[in-house]
């Protein structure tokens, strides 16, 4: 049972992640339990010590904040559509979660494929290029050059969470997430208050339904001074999670629950803004590799019960398209 978010600084992962002795590091083993305890008790932490620049965050939360301020008419010349893949802008309620539509506008960006290193299928819906708003300066450079450290950040975490669960620290690379999928979403969130047409059943004005990730691990940049994020607990009550300055909030996915074989738990979230001011999220979600056959690691299982694996396997790819073509209306 948690009742609160740890803070973990992986300031040593991130020094260190080079050396030989990586493992054997008594600093890094420290952060490597912290890891363990987190995701297996909560699913979320807190990371500082990330090394990402502080001004950069905030320079993508401010290109969003512009981006969204535009009339309709500008967003829409990046729309999002079957025919982008899936990539671009979608409107406020586009975005559905279990039915109901999502109170936020958003830009999403892919990874695009590469035929040489993806065994790409003529019925892939995903196939497409991002698009990029030419009417908010530096928003492209901005965001391409945030893409690059956070990828790196979070392979770097990943290693650490290979090492708490007994592995070598490239337990996750190579053929699993050596060529990892990835989505950055950027979000917009308005006041609940200026909403009027978009309640669920229940009465509540919903920003994000309650959902888990796709994947591997999520990493958050949000507006510092909105608290907007909930997550379940395991006795089915929200705890709200403050923006702290100088991390991410980070959670794990559905596909670490199935390597894992349940030892960690991806965790159910909403978000709310009941705030008077518009919120803008980043979310960054580090994936395995698209063709990855994802299947609960044989030494994470009991070896005198085949009954032990829990978790069906899963090709990554099927995953996501299936996740994706669920989410708009």
């Amino acid at each position: 049972m948690f009742d609160s978010i740890p803070i973990i600084d992986v300031g040593p992962l991130v020094r260190k992640k080079g050396d030989e002795d990586f493992r054997e590091d008594p600093e890094v083993r420290n952060v490597v339990h912290q890891l363990d305890l987190a995701c297996r008790n909560v699913g979320f932490f807190y990371v500082s010590g990330h090394g990402i620049p502080l001004e950069l965050c905030q320079a993508v939360l401010d290109v969003g904040h512009e981006f969204f301020s535009q009339p309709e008419s500008q967003k829409l010349r990046i729309a999002m559509s079957s025919s982008t893949g899936f990539r671009g802008y979608q409107k406020l309620g586009e975005n559905v979660t279990k039915g109901l539509p999502d109170q936020h506008e958003a830009i999403d960006y892919f990874k695009e494929f590469e035929s040489t290193k993806v065994a790409l299928r003529s019925e892939n819906p995903l196939v497409g290029l991002n698009q990029w708003p030419d009417s908010v300066s530096k928003f492209r450079p901005l965001v391409q050059e945030y893409l690059e450290m956070l990828i790196e950040l979070a392979r770097t975490i990943m290693r650490g969470i290979a090492l708490a669960l007994g592995g070598p620290k490239d337990l996750f690379e190579g053929e699993r997430a050596g060529d990892p999928f990835w989505i950055l979403r950027v979000i917009g969130y308005p006041p609940i208050s200026n909403l009027s047409c978009l309640s669920n059943p229940n009465g509540e004005e919903v920003g994000c339904g309650d959902h888990t990730d796709y994947g591997l691990l999520t990493l958050v940049n949000q507006d510092l001074d909105i608290t907007a994020l909930q997550v379940k607990t395991q006795d089915g009550k929200y705890i709200w999670v403050d923006p702290i300055p100088g991390t991410f909030v980070v959670n794990i996915g559905d596909m670490l629950t199935i390597w894992t074989n349940g030892l960690y738990q991806s965790t159910l979230h909403r978000v709310m803004n009941n705030d008077s001011k518009y919120r803008v999220s980043v979310p960054f979600f580090y994936e395995p590799n698209f063709d990855a056959r994802v299947e609960p690691f044989s030494f994470l299982q009991d070896s005198t019960a085949a009954e032990s694996k829990r978790y069906t396997p899963v090709v990554y790819g099927d995953h996501v398209i299936n996740k994706v073509l669920n989410n708009f209306g």
